[in-house]
């Protein structure tokens, strides 16, 4: 998943009709769920509209999740998109350990976001993260809230996430946050947004259209900030690489990657 991607909007496999508003949102990652937005009973039809409809979306915006490698349902997920064609960014919930993901490899998955959802899969996420073709990893705080039986806010979750974030920085993988259920509340999404880009997180999922512009405008960088970022690093490059003074502050080699990112993120916004 490339780091200039901040929302990711969730829409239900079973909806088709939704596919194309999800993307007219202008979320840079629709994602659309096979797995705890459809019914039991739905499953297959679902998994043939999704299939269907692929085809005729654009890839680079599109992702799959696909229910469980340890379901019947998930492998029929998977396999049915490989005989589909080329595989989707796909989702996978409920990962727990790195070898949970050997079925996506042995059919060629190229670009997986592994969900961590529960406390066993916490423990392992540094390893998750670090396993191929994992592109991003997403905090699962809805089961993982309801194992630990607290709300699903962000102080009881607070140290799950740094842990979450700990791991994906260990890999050098972005981070995507868990979606905020309260839709009818934008200044709680707004903060809750903040909260989660001042610990790490790149981007954040969404679960209504409604979401997608607050959770970008807080999320992107604005241009003012890649502009200074690009003059920064051309005033430490032409210092030669060492400590220097910009605009009131000190410039050193562990402060430009964030720097390099953001000018990066620049790059990719105009490519």
């Amino acid at each position: 998943m490339d780091r200039a991607v901040s929302c990711l909007l969730f829409v239900p496999g079973n909806r088709p009709e939704r596919f194309e508003k999800a993307l007219a949102t202008g979320a840079e990652l629709v994602c659309i769920d096979l797995e705890d937005a459809v019914p039991p009973a739905a499953k297959a039809e679902a998994r043939a509209a999704v299939i269907a409809a692929l085809a005729g979306l654009p890839k680079e915006r599109i992702a799959v999740r696909v229910n469980g490698m340890r379901t019947e349902a998930g492998l029929r997920d998977l396999l049915a998109l490989k005989d589909a064609g080329p595989l989707p960014l796909l989702l996978v919930p409920m990962v727990e350990s790195a070898g949970e993901l050997s079925p996506l490899q042995a059919v060629g998955a190229s670009a997986i976001i592994p969900l961590i959802e529960t406390t066993k899969g916490l423990a392992a996420a540094a390893e998750i993260a670090a396993a191929e073709a994992v592109a991003a990893m997403m905090f699962g705080g809805g089961d993982l809230s309801a194992e630990l039986g607290v709300a699903l806010e962000w102080e009881p979750l607070a140290a799950a996430r740094g842990q979450f974030i700990l791991a994906c920085a260990r890999a050098r993988v972005p981070a995507i946050d868990v979606p905020f259920i309260h839709i009818a509340d934008p200044d709680g999404l707004a903060e809750e947004v903040r909260r989660a880009k001042s610990l790490g997180f790149s981007a954040k999922a969404a679960i209504h259209p409604a979401q997608v512009q607050t959770i970008q405008d807080v999320l992107r960088p604005q241009p003012s900030d890649i502009e200074e970022a690009r003059a920064a690093l051309q005033a430490f490059a032409e210092a030669g690489g060492q400590a220097v003074m910009f605009n009131g502050r000190m410039l050193e080699a562990p402060f430009m990657r964030r720097l390099e990112r953001l000018a990066a993120f620049g790059e990719s916004r105009n490519a």
